[in-house]
């Protein structure tokens, strides 16, 4: 009987060991992962397919991040609206969206935002009511200074440039231009002269017609700035196609495909646009500082976007995240491959 007693009191030991050993198991257990999608215009788009690549860096230097990565297969903002629902569904942690419409998804991200789910638009804005913080990839003093800093150096300084921007009616360009002109009166750039302000609408045949206009009308032009994708490369062809290559240097805002080749030919020099890459970075590390209850929203707010540094917030909740980043021989390849 004793033998007996001492075997079951020798099991329940053993059990309560199994049991301890498994709460001990339990605690070891990885936490789950925070979960943060990038809901992006369409998916198969060169530019989304590099900022996806910032946010998978971004989640393997934080660490215990998931990057669920979706989109529309053509940009709509029911699309998108589609998939938020179905994300809040899930109960990610976080969203991070360049939205179609800046108003149409507003209530589905208000609702993600009900259900505890932090929402950050990146690239193209969501309306403030729908998010905690919206990352802009620059800003127009940004754009227009470098504009003119790449033409500058360029032409050392000195010399008749032109600028083919977009329509006459674009809010953006015209903004920019406007910037471009207030920074050429500063006296470090007292040795450039801006000659002559066209439009090509943003169509390549117009946009080419007007850069052999600036070409052949002003003969001692020595640079075109284009803060259009378009111009850029109308500007480059026309300057390959009227033999003035080395005399005539082109920059502006151009796409690293498009471009290589007029890198290449020596039309252009170096070329901006903002590096997809470090924005998804920065958006995804914003998000989760945002899911760590390490940022807040409002006016002076700051947010940090890992080696990227720090950004503040304005009243709308919005911010900048550098100037654009420059392209040439060095790095043009690398990113032809991306966008």
């Amino acid at each position: 009987m004793k033998i007996k007693q001492l075997l079951l009191a020798a099991a329940a030991v053993g059990m309560i060991a199994g049991l301890a050993g498994c709460a001990d198991k339990k605690a070891e257990a990885a936490p789950e992962k925070t979960r943060i999608a990038m809901v992006v215009k369409s998916l198969g788009n060169g530019f989304f397919d590099a900022a996806h690549q910032g946010a998978k860096d971004a989640a393997a230097e934080i660490g215990g991040v998931e990057i669920i990565y979706t989109g529309p297969t053509t940009p709509s903002a029911e699309g998108q609206i589609e998939i938020i629902n179905s994300l809040i569904s899930q109960k990610v942690d976080a969203i991070v969206v360049s939205a179609n419409d800046p108003n149409a998804l507003v209530p589905i991200a208000k609702k993600a935002m009900q259900r505890g789910i932090k929402v950050i638009s990146f690239d193209s804005a969501l309306a403030p009511d729908g998010r905690q913080m919206q990352l802009n990839p620059s800003n127009a003093e940004l754009i227009g200074q470098k504009q003119i800093e790449m033409a500058a150096a360029e032409l050392n300084g000195k010399g008749d440039l032109a600028i083919l921007s977009a329509s006459a009616q674009a809010t953006n360009q015209n903004i920019w231009i406007g910037v471009m002109k207030k920074t050429l009166e500063q006296p470090q750039y007292a040795g450039l002269r801006l000659v002559a302000t066209v439009y090509g609408d943003d169509q390549s045949d117009k946009s080419y017609r007007e850069a052999i206009g600036l070409l052949r009308s002003h003969p001692n032009l020595k640079a075109i700035i284009a803060p259009t994708t378009v111009g850029i490369v109308a500007a480059s062809k026309a300057v390959a196609d009227e033999g003035l290559v080395g005399k005539v240097f082109v920059t502006g805002l151009g796409l690293p495909s498009e471009m290589a080749g007029h890198v290449k030919s020596g039309a252009v020099r170096e070329f901006a646009i903002w590096n997809p890459i470090d924005l998804g970075y920065a958006a995804t590390f914003a998000a989760h500082q945002f899911v760590a209850g390490k940022a807040q929203t409002g006016d002076g707010a700051i947010v940090s976007v890992g080696r990227l540094g720090a950004v503040t917030l304005d009243a709308n909740g919005e911010t900048a995240l550098g100037p654009p980043f420059t392209y040439n021989a060095g790095n043009v390849d690398q990113f032809a491959k991306l966008f």
